[in-house]
């Protein structure tokens, strides 16, 4: 890594929400768009969207970028905000924070994940409340209506896409992650894409449901790595990238074919990264290991204290919470987190970096990244990349009648809910 690049991308490579929020900062936050094009750039390449649960996730995964010179993305869901420490509307602050503490020089975009519209009469909030998430630092969001029929989620998606920053980096979403039921398509793919395209806006990626499954334990037949470059095939003219999520539950050689098959360039790990911090045992699909008797098997000697553990477990048995819903101790624990000794702190971010920085150089391909991301930003002499696609859809062809019509006459099956958070 060249200190000159650095310094010339620091200079011009941040988006101004950023700037006014954190003015004498030397940490790099970048719009997500830096991320995409410097995997594009790399080629077969995919970059980590580490969700910040906690602040030891957050610290483990800068330290793992910077150690694999890699350009990454740190998210936290709209619904996650509600239950952990990590809000939409600090994230940025803490990211950082860390980045000036651990003198981290690498490109790092701040992501909005899942923010989720469940019915139209959400749009009203979300168009007054997502400006507030760019206004604390916030330099990407996904806008996800995914689970509303296809035509209400591009007319979301519409009302929503002029309250983005033109240099944000954006996603949207045509499916939950739910398993084997109700796949994405190339039809209702492309209808989403071409009518946000025939406004002028480009989406930087799109989430599918393609296969994945969330959380803790493995089911189903994992990502469909063909669907997912077919579908991605079929969006090749309109510029937009592809953002896999629910990457726990899904081994190393699938993700490797996802790098290199499809044109992903953003790949969502939560509930690994959380287990990992605290010492659960994982498997090569970042699956928590469960005893006999189906509890978390916790090494010790690892992440948390074997007492504060006990005092988790315990807390989590008297409030009726189990499985993936675990991931609702991170607000009322962070904070005896940070109570545990030095050590004990070290080896919870340890963790998480050697597992980051395993996904990033080794599955990823998402090495070196920084230096691409570095001379994109330089090129630009800015922190907008500007869109990857012109306009190629005629507006008069995407009105509400036509694009309802267009809907109708698609056959999509959306399946059963699914879950909004890795």
């Amino acid at each position: 890594m060249s200190q000159n690049k650095f310094e010339q991308a620091l200079a011009v490579g941040r988006p101004p929400n950023v700037v006014k929020n954190f003015p004498n900062s030397n940490a790099l936050l970048v719009s997500g768009k830096v991320v995409d094009r410097a995997c594009l750039a790399k080629g077969k390449c995919m970059s980590i969207a580490a969700n910040g649960r906690n602040i030891f996730v957050i610290e483990g995964t800068l330290r793992a970028a910077q150690k694999a010179n890699a350009a990454v993305i740190i998210e936290i869901a709209r619904s996650e905000s509600t239950y952990c420490p990590t809000t939409m509307w600090n994230i940025a602050r803490r990211v950082d924070y860390l980045c000036n503490k651990l003198g981290i020089t690498v490109p790092v975009a701040i992501h909005a994940d899942h923010y989720f519209i469940k019915k139209w009469e959400d749009v009203a909030e979300a168009k007054e409340e997502i400006p507030s998430v760019f206004d604390t630092g916030i330099t990407s969001i996904a806008i996800d209506a995914s689970h509303m029929p296809d035509d209400d989620n591009l007319l979301a998606n519409l009302e929503l896409a002029p309250v983005i920053p033109s240099w944000a980096g954006y996603e949207t979403e045509i499916g939950e992650i739910k398993g084997k039921f109700g796949l994405s398509t190339p039809v209702e793919a492309k209808f989403l894409i071409q009518g946000l395209n025939a406004f002028g806006h480009c989406p930087d990626w799109i989430a599918l449901n393609n296969g994945t499954t969330h959380g803790i334990e493995a089911s189903g037949e994992g990502i469909q790595v063909g669907l997912t470059a077919e579908i991605h095939d079929a969006l090749k003219a309109y510029g937009t990238s592809g953002a896999q999520h629910g990457t726990s539950g899904n081994d190393s050689t699938r993700l490797k074919e996802i790098a290199a098959q499809t044109h992903t360039t953003k790949a969502n790990v939560a509930t690994a990264l959380q287990m990992i911090s605290w010492g659960v045992k994982v498997n090569d699909f970042g699956n928590a290991i469960m005893t006999e008797d189906g509890r978390f098997d916790k090494v010790e000697g690892k992440g948390l204290s074997e007492e504060l553990w006990a005092e988790m477990t315990g807390w989590a048995d008297e409030q009726g919470i189990t499985g993936g819903n675990y991931k609702k101790l991170n607000l009322p624990f962070e904070r005896r987190w940070q109570g545990q000794s030095a050590p004990v702190r070290e080896r919870m971010v340890q963790a998480v970096e050697a597992f980051v920085y395993d996904l990033l150089v080794n599955v990823f391909n998402a090495k070196d990244t920084a230096d691409i991301a570095y001379d994109l930003i330089i090129e630009a002499g800015s922190h907008d990349l500007g869109p990857k696609a012109e306009r190629i859809e005629e507006p008069s062809e995407w009105t509400e009648e036509k694009i309802r019509a267009r809907a109708k006459a698609m056959d999509t099956d959306k399946g059963p809910e699914g879950d909004w958070d890795d």
